[in-house]
């Protein structure tokens, strides 16, 4: 396993996520280079600052118009704008590993069609996080949850050792369909609410009648991502009963 010093970052969509990931990896002593719009490159900062839970600090970062040789590239782009922002990637042998932390599931057969099966390390975060000016990330969240495929260990371990240190949650997890048919079980039930109430997550949360409409569809949402691993699909150990209720229990905590 390489050291930290030894692996170096590129961000690719340095927003709330991407600036969170990138400031966190950079105070931990990594190299990080965060790739921006060429129209941009000469404004933006020099530095990430960052606030949080975690602690509230700046830090330096290169950066790129293009996306440069690095051991890790981290895809933090909105998934709408993903084909537009890959045309900063012109050298993608210059890469050993993407680590894409998009929306949806998608975009792992897109990319992995361009760049390649291995070179695809798939991976979810639970966050509540903002740039609310180039470089400056507000972290609202008291919580950062980042899950891995196992397959990126051999690279990435050092590195989630020392994003944990940082104060993130961090797994990795063996059977790729259950790492990404996990994060649709948290954020559909979400989406769903929200779109109906015409409110913010929060402001659903704060309300007994649609807090009982969240609840009920992520109990759903649990209820077949939990019949599917019974039956033994997609490779996936059956489910206990101890383990669904944990499951609820960390949802509903996430939910804020």
């Amino acid at each position: 396993m390489a050291a930290l010093r030894d692996v170096t970052h590129a961000i690719l969509g340095v927003g709330g996520v991407g600036g969170l990931i990138g400031a966190c990896l950079a105070k931990s002593g990594a190299p990080v280079t965060v790739v921006v719009r060429p129209e941009s490159l000469a404004k933006f900062p020099e530095q990430l600052q960052l606030e949080s839970a975690f602690g509230n600090f700046s830090v330096p970062v290169s950066r790129a118009s293009t996306v440069p040789a690095a051991d890790v590239l981290w895809l933090t782009v909105k998934a709408t704008q993903l084909e537009a922002a890959l045309a900063s990637f012109t050298k993608p042998d210059s890469v050993r590993a993407i680590v894409p932390l998009l929306n949806g599931i998608d975009h792992l057969a897109l990319l992995r069609a361009k760049y390649g099966e291995e070179k695809v390390i798939a991976a979810t975060i639970a966050v509540e996080t903002e740039r609310v000016s180039p470089g400056h990330i507000v972290h609202r969240s008291p919580f950062a949850r980042l899950n891995v495929s196992s397959a990126g260990r051999s690279l990435l371990g050092t590195t989630v050792d020392n994003l944990q240190k940082m104060g993130f949650e961090c797994r990795f997890i063996d059977d790729e369909p259950t790492l990404m048919w996990s994060k649709i079980v948290f954020l559909a039930p979400f989406a769903l609410t929200t779109t109906a109430a015409n409110r913010t997550t929060g402001a659903v949360i704060a309300d007994p009648d649609w807090k009982r409409q969240l609840e009920s569809c992520s109990a759903g949402s649990l209820r077949g991502r939990h019949g599917r691993r019974r039956q033994g699909g997609c490779g996936v150990r059956p489910r206990r009963d101890d383990e669904d209720a944990r499951e609820h229990a960390q949802f509903h905590a996430e939910g804020c």
